[in-house]
């Protein structure tokens, strides 16, 4: 028997599309958060947080797709300890392989007066009662205790022992607001294990948010002290300061698998690009000095650092980046590569798409290398992902035109396929781009406000393409876009397009 089989396993509870979606400009669309989903499941996260169906119309239909798609995780729905919640959450994920009710109310003092304006004794009689109702819909129950690491511990211990005799088989202890420091928290978990009598019913898991920077080092120090599970997101987003960092967290397990005598089921070689969908499909990038996947997280520039690694990598890498799915060897291609190579370059990219896919991308692989001398791993990685998280709305580029200069004013002509039809306008703003933007504008009249741009190479050289980012307001809803192009005019017309197609899809209305 191996070691790692002789250790505890450690599940993996991602809530990226959930809390993560949760974090300012991360909002996903339907096809967004199903591609998220997907990517999830391929890791083998043992369980999917899909949404919060009773949040809006549109959680609700995506909490339902996904509980359709996937397949080998648990898909769970987030719901308050309230019957309308419970019941909206059951509708959304009844139909999902594995499905789960994720429910709660809050237990500190601070919020039970401020917020809930409960006494103890009824909020513990409501969080009995809507697990006992959770349960007799769904034979998977999680009850948390939000703000726990506030909360007094004989209350805790109370609603521990109660929700479990209810029916809860998985109790979750949040550091809701990213208060407590591992030490304490670790003694929280202790205690609870030493205090409530019918603990050894029911997994013990934690979500830690990361508002002094310790999230991680909380759910670490949590499962040295026994918990079971690990509720975290993708890129450590989620609210305020975001969540505990899925990549972190199980790197850590794997590489000081010794210290923790615990694992996971991640396959962590999909880990790279699982934090690349999600830097795409929510344009929130992580930055260079990041863990585990930033830019320079595996990048050597000291000459003894790099004098030391060429000897043997384990001298300053204490995994190795083909551990996450970072090949080191890039393979290059040119316009004369063909469709086998290409192809078979997305699968070991992480990337499987039907024939047909394959072939629209293939196609702007050959267009992209008539433009460069070589195309490279990332050029490929940013086509694909452009190809999976491309607007599906009924407006498209068709041609554009502008002319600026720093003696003139930039003026823009757009031409755009809007429902089949061609329409064109001329702006004209303060650069190509904001020209280009109202050009768009006014064809398709409507108005909303640009609250993000960035522009980045995609890779090093003059003909570098470029990636663009936009997130557009419409009101009270943001929504986010990107476009890949070696043009970066085009490049940034592409996102805001894909930004107000998503926004048009989700019926939102524009800023009067």
């Amino acid at each position: 028997m191996s070691e790692e089989n002789k250790s505890r396993r450690i599940r993996i509870f991602d809530t990226t599309l959930r809390d993560g979606e949760q974090s300012p400009g991360c909002t996903m669309n339907l096809r967004d958060k199903l591609l998220v989903a997907e990517t999830l499941e391929s890791m083998r996260v043992d369980i999917i947080e899909a949404g919060f169906a009773i949040a809006s119309p549109g959680d609700f239909e995506s909490v339902k797709e996904i509980s359709k798609v996937v397949k080998g995780a648990v898909v769970a729905s987030l719901c308050r300890a309230l019957e309308k919640d419970i019941d909206c959450a059951w509708e959304a994920v009844k139909g999902a392989a594995n499905p789960c009710l994720h429910t709660f109310i809050a237990t500190s003092p601070i919020h039970m007066a401020a917020k809930l304006r409960m006494t103890p004794d009824e909020v513990y009689s409501q969080a009995v009662a809507m697990v006992k109702h959770a349960r007799n819909l769904c034979p998977n129950v999680e009850f948390s205790l939000e703000d726990c690491s506030r909360s007094e511990r004989p209350f805790i211990y109370r609603v521990v022992e109660g929700v479990i005799e209810a029916g809860a088989g998985v109790v979750n202890i949040p550091d809701t607001v990213g208060y407590a420091m591992p030490d304490e928290f670790a003694a929280l978990i202790r205690d609870i294990f030493s205090n409530v009598p019918n603990i050894g019913r029911a997994v013990v898991s934690v979500h830690c948010h990361n508002d002094l920077g310790v999230a991680v080092a909380n759910s670490l120090a949590a499962v040295e002290a026994g918990a079971g599970q690990v509720e975290c997101t993708i890129n450590g987003i989620g609210e305020r300061a975001g969540n505990a960092s899925l990549e972190e967290i199980v790197m850590a397990l794997k590489t000081r698998h010794e210290f923790f005598g615990a694992h996971t089921g991640i396959d962590t070689t999909k880990i790279y690009s699982a934090s690349r969908c999600v830097c795409n499909v929510t344009g929130s990038k992580v930055q260079a000095n990041k863990a585990i996947v930033g830019e320079n997280a595996f990048a050597h520039e000291a000459g003894i650092h790099q004098h030391g690694v060429m000897a043997n990598p384990l001298t300053y890498e204490i995994m190795t980046p083909e551990s996450i799915g970072l090949l080191r060897n890039k393979m290059v291609l040119g316009k004369h590569s063909g469709k086998h190579a290409f192809g078979q370059r997305l699968e070991d990219l992480g990337f499987h798409f039907d024939e047909a896919r394959v072939e629209e991308l293939f196609s702007k692989f050959k267009d992209l290398a008539d433009r460069k001398k070589t195309v490279s791993d990332a050029d490929i990685e940013a086509l694909a992902h452009d190809v999976r998280t491309g607007a599906s709305g009924n407006v498209s580029l068709d041609r554009f035109s502008v002319i600026a200069s720093n003696v003139i004013t930039p003026v823009s002509t757009i031409r755009l396929n809007v429902n089949g039809e061609l329409q064109e306008k001329v702006a004209d703003g303060d650069g190509p781009v904001n020209a280009s933007f109202h050009a768009i504008c006014e064809i398709l009249g409507v108005k909303c406000r640009l609250e993000d741009y960035q522009l980045s190479a995609v890779t090093e050289g003059m003909d570098a393409q470029c990636e663009a980012n936009v997130r557009v307001r419409f009101k009270d809803r943001a929504f986010h876009g990107r476009g890949v192009s070696t043009d970066i005019i085009e490049a940034s017309i592409q996102a805001y397009l894909q930004a107000i197609n998503t926004a048009m899809d989700a019926g939102a209305e524009s800023i009067a």
